[in-house]
């Protein structure tokens, strides 16, 4: 597997190999060991999937607050996407900053998104099924949020504004300069 820092280090983008003949192709793409050499030190607990129907589907920016903080491992089985991760980590130099990757079950790229990002992600292909693994269990009381469209924040989503896809518990998320101190 090929992994490289993005912008924020701790951001990795995996592309894992792929061994192809005329029936298709073959990829692994978790494991620890390889990926532990590499200094990617993550045990998942869950396994989660999404389906979007519709291009200019944005799911996020969420995240889940300490102690109930989550890693993902996020990947396209099915489609596009661009994908997000904004580090809400208050004493980090990259604090308020954005990094983004396009993934797509063509290319298989992955994105390691670290514990104190939230993370979010657009759709590009209609019906994209996006799977991503997590280091911690779900935990409602915990779950935060930023609009996507933050203008502190300024992400390049690729579409006007009105046009994403949304749902009403991502419409009712606040601004990001009122995000709580959540990661200190």
């Amino acid at each position: 597997m090929e992994v490289t820092s993005l912008d924020i280090g701790e951001v990795l983008l995996i592309r894992p190999r792929r061994f192809g003949d005329d029936r298709g192709w073959f990829e692994e793409t978790w494991n620890q060991k390889s990926l532990s050499n590499k200094g990617l030190e993550v045990d998942f607990v869950q396994d989660n999937q999404s389906l979007s129907r519709a291009i200019g589907t944005v799911r996020g920016l969420h995240f889940q607050a300490p102690p109930f903080a989550q890693a993902k491992l996020v990947r396209v089985a099915q489609g596009r996407v661009l994908d997000v991760a904004v580090d809400i980590r208050r004493s980090s130099p990259s604090y308020g900053k954005w990094v983004s990757a396009e993934l797509s079950a063509e290319g298989g790229e992955q994105l390691f998104v670290p514990r104190g990002f939230a993370h979010g992600f657009i759709t590009r292909e209609p019906d994209t099924v996006v799977c991503y693994k997590v280091d911690g269990f779900y935990d409602k009381a915990s779950e935060g949020g930023i609009r996507f469209d933050d203008p502190d924040l300024g992400i390049d989503w690729g579409i006007a504004p009105g046009e994403a896809v949304l749902s009403q518990k991502d419409l009712e998320l606040g601004p990001f300069r009122d995000l709580p101190a959540v990661f200190d």
